[in-house]
């Protein structure tokens, strides 16, 4: 579990096909704090170390993961979120994240308000019926509150957020051009009760 609280951003360093793709990702972190098989959320896919270093991890992906996550994110020399799993008595200062990315959002614009930037971006119908206004969902591993939603004719969502300068510097959306992809991650609460709805909604 994570609370979509970043606390580190890490660089891809290297780039491997095998049978999995590996990744060598550098990072902050007291890597000796930091088991092998623990996990760490980047940019919200909650991946299993395998290898580490000093200042550096290593992390594999099925074709499945690289599949279900936002294109173009896993190139060499790429910035990533990072988060550590929670342990118990973490202050939870986000909201409860898996680190199961649920879809993909592409940013459609990025606007100054204020100090703040407000972005709007599109999720697929799949994801329309959990997202609400004041409801919390995860882009990129980051944990951010929903200001506005607008359905679409097509099914799909087009939801606002409010970025403070602070997120903005402490996470990779300090960069954000038009047709951004992200991951997304659906709050938990969200995920059950579609879940139980599309149950009872079955012919009996």
């Amino acid at each position: 579990m994570f609370t979509g609280i970043i606390t580190d951003i890490g660089t891809i360093r290297t780039h491997e096909q095998r049978g999995d793709l590996r990744l060598v990702i550098g990072c902050a972190y007291d890597m000796d704090s930091v088991a092998i098989g623990a996990s760490i959320a980047c940019s919200g896919a909650c991946l299993t170390v395998v290898e580490k270093g000093a200042d550096w991890f290593a992390v594999d992906l099925s074709a499945e993961t690289v599949a279900r996550t936002a294109p173009g994110l896993w190139v060499q020399g790429g910035p990533l979120n990072l988060e550590r799993a929670l342990k118990v008595g973490d202050e939870l200062g986000g909201h409860i994240v898996t680190g199961h990315v649920d879809g993909i959002g592409t940013l459609l614009s990025a606007t100054h308000e204020g100090d703040s930037t407000r972005l709007v971006i599109a999720a697929p119908a799949a994801l329309a019926p959990a997202l609400a206004a004041k409801g919390s969902i995860t882009v990129d591993g980051i944990s951010l509150t929903v200001n506005t939603v607008e359905d679409q004719a097509d099914g799909s969502v087009h939801f606002g957020l409010n970025i403070i300068p602070h997120t903005a510097a402490a996470t990779t959306l300090d960069s954000l051009l038009p047709g951004r992809a992200f991951n997304l991650e659906i709050d938990v609460l969200a995920r059950y009760l579609d879940r139980m709805q599309s149950l009872h909604s079955r012919p009996v």
